[in-house]
């Protein structure tokens, strides 16, 4: 097998990047021009979430690879973080824990396998909170408590079956580990039920914030299926089919996704600007140091 050396393989992932974002941009220039129609405060205000957003992922991608003891800087994490937003959202196919599984195997010489098993339990536990968040925002309090109770119990039942079979991988599935994870995967949907509850509530004044959670865990379940990028589509069809569920109108989803995206385009444009900007510094530094050695 022919091994690239480790920067053509990186600038070819950002050149792949870019090209995508290039053709995504050709396809949905309409994003940036909605901005104009919304209000500054809107604006702001889902800037700045999006912003908190990029922390919780911090700490959830922190949680994950605890589990599999490996330790992150902030700066590290922080980049990893960033390009596996830019390819998620440019690229088909959730290219992002593509990325992250390349990134640790080259870098942390972690087996694909190994970070795959760590992604698949994050995944779970994403996919149990938004389960749970789609009853607790359209069924009663004891339906919910009931569906909640029952999953934990399976959870802690599934987990005690297996867990024996881990053992042979380099993962740490401890109840510390775990509730790490599962703490971090709850705040990632507080957030994000916010987020939306500002773009509906932008949209619609009527909207409560019952049928935001409802809708927050049918958008979060479209993660599963999401092969287009920016889970463009996909994301509209989940909540449009789960419409007698959260009855948050057709119009207004489309609306408050339209918001979602323009805004969120933003956010990664001023990420992009921000790692070239680092990027650059870090390459003037080098530069000097060698400047001064000679």
């Amino acid at each position: 097998m022919i091994k690239l050396p480790k920067r053509t393989i990186n600038i070819s992932i950002i050149l792949a990047t870019l090209v995508a974002a290039v053709y995504y941009f050709s396809k949905h220039h309409n994003l940036l021009s909605q901005l104009g129609h919304l209000s500054v405060i809107t604006i702001l205000l889902v800037f700045s979430l999006y912003i908190v957003m990029f922390v919780v992922l911090l700490i959830i991608f922190k949680a994950t690879v605890n589990m599999v003891n490996i330790k992150l800087s902030l700066k590290e994490n922080s980049l990893v973080n960033a390009y596996s937003l830019f390819m998620n959202f440019f690229i088909p196919g959730q290219t992002g824990p593509a990325y992250r599984a390349y990134y640790l195997n080259k870098i942390h010489r972690l087996k694909v396998l190994d970070y795959g098993l760590v992604t698949i339990v994050y995944y779970l536990i994403y996919g149990l909170v938004s389960v749970i968040l789609v009853f607790a925002g359209s069924q009663a309090w004891w339906l919910t408590i009931g569906v909640a109770t029952i999953t934990l119990l399976a959870a802690i039942i599934g987990f005690k079956l297996y867990s024996h079979k881990f053992k042979h991988y380099r993962l740490n599935l401890s109840p510390r580990t775990l509730g790490y994870i599962l703490i971090a995967t709850i705040l990632q949907s507080i957030i994000q039920a916010t987020i939306y509850f500002v773009e509906l509530h932008s949209i619609n004044k009527a909207i409560h914030i019952q049928q935001v959670i409802t809708y927050t865990g049918a958008a979060n379940l479209a993660l599963f299926v999401a092969l287009t990028p920016g889970a463009i589509g996909i994301r509209e069809s989940f909540l449009l089919l789960s419409e007698k569920l959260h009855h948050i109108s057709s119009a207004n989803i489309v609306l408050a996704n339209v918001i979602d995206r323009s805004v969120f385009l933003v956010f990664l444009l001023t990420l992009g600007l921000l790692i070239f900007i680092f990027k650059i510094g870090d390459r003037l530094s080098i530069v000097k140091a060698k400047t001064v050695d000679k």
